[in-house]
Order: structure tokens, then C-alpha cells, then sequence
């Protein structure tokens, strides 16, 4: 498994190429999420989390066909209301969400990261979405699949942090129903 310090600093430098202007830099970008996803999905989904749960290996397979799917996007974030929303789901995935786990009274150890764990790769991806140019509808199913699956399970396991995954996926289907409607006027 990557450090989680290596999966931040891999955050960090896809903020720094959304707003370079090569289109290669951009490339790199779905390039990076890809790797992760396809990691998340083997390491973490197949390898550790289907000993506790059987349909985690369905999810992986899911995951691993997001990665395929994610592949060929290119990001240039705009400076409308789901560009600015965009970003700022990815950047609270990647600064803020680890935070939870110290925050909740389950240790550093038990922070989930970027890269490492479905959830803040799940968000972080959703918030790529809304920068991505022209993503196709199906590269968000399986993101909000998991949004759905993975809040309900958390909601009833009581956690604190439930309704996250489900305000994201609310606000990343708005957001890109306001860009579409703006775009057909």
C-alpha cells in the first residue's frame, strides 16, 4: 500500500496541472486517478476489505472498470459555479476528510486518504468530474453508486460522517444539471 503521504502529494500535483495549460499535463491527471482507482480496488476493495464484506468484490470490479473508464478524460476547471464546486470537492477530499478519523477519535491510523480508500477517492474523483471536459454521464455511476452504498453503510453503523458522500453526490448532480442547462440556452 502507497504512504498516504505519497497519494497527497499525487493530490497536490493534479491541483497544480488543473491549471497548467498543456493538455498533456492534463492528461496526466486522468492518468493518475485511473492508477488509484484500479489501486484502491485491488489493495483495499479486494485484498482487505472483501475479508468483511462479500460485496466488496463486486465493487472492486466496479472500480477497476471506473479506472478503465477515467482514463481518457482531460480537466480544465471552469470558473462557474461547478468548476469552483469542483475543486473545492476535490480539495476537501484531500485536505479535509483524513481529518475526520482524529477529529472522530480513531487515530491517524485510521484516516482515510486520497488513493487509499474508496471514500475520499470516490469524492475527489466527483469533484474532478465537474472540471473534466465533456465526461460522459457513465463515468459517474459508479462514484455515485458508492456515494450511495457506501453513506447508507455508514449511516447505519451511526457514524458521524454519513452524510457526506450523500451531499457530494447531490451537489455534483446539481451542479452539472446547472452547466447543462446553461449550455442549452
Amino acid at each position: 500500500m502507497p504512504p498516504p503521504d505519497r497519494c497527497l502529494a499525487l493530490g497536490m500535483i493534479i491541483l497544480w496541472l488543473l491549471y497548467r495549460p498543456a493538455q498533456e499535463r492534463r492528461r496526466i491527471i486522468s492518468a493518475v486517478v485511473a492508477v488509484l482507482w484500479a489501486f484502491v480496488a485491488g489493495a483495499f476493495l479486494w485484498t482487505r476489505y472483501a475479508t468483511i464484506n462479500w460485496a466488496a468484490i463486486y465493487f472492486a470490479w466496479l472500480f477497476a472498470i471506473e479506472a478503465v473508464l477515467l482514463v481518457r478524460l482531460s480537466f480544465r476547471p471552469g470558473h462557474d459555479v461547478a468548476g469552483t464546486l469542483g475543486i473545492g470537492v476535490f480539495a476537501f477530499s484531500l485536505a479535509l476528510y483524513p481529518l475526520f478519523a482524529p477529529v472522530l477519535g480513531r487515530g491517524w491510523r485510521q484516516a482515510e486518504v486520497f488513493g487509499v480508500a474508496p471514500d475520499p477517492t470516490v469524492l475527489a474523483t466527483l469533484g474532478l468530474l465537474l472540471v473534466a471536459e465533456r465526461p460522459p454521464w457513465w463515468t459517474l455511476v459508479v462514484p455515485l453508486l458508492w456515494c450511495l452504498v457506501s453513506g447508507a453503510m455508514l449511516w447505519a453503523m451511526g457514524s458521524p460522517e454519513a452524510w457526506i458522500l450523500g451531499l457530494a453526490a447531490v451537489l455534483v448532480l446539481g451542479a452539472r444539471s446547472l452547466r447543462s442547462r446553461a449550455a442549452g440556452n
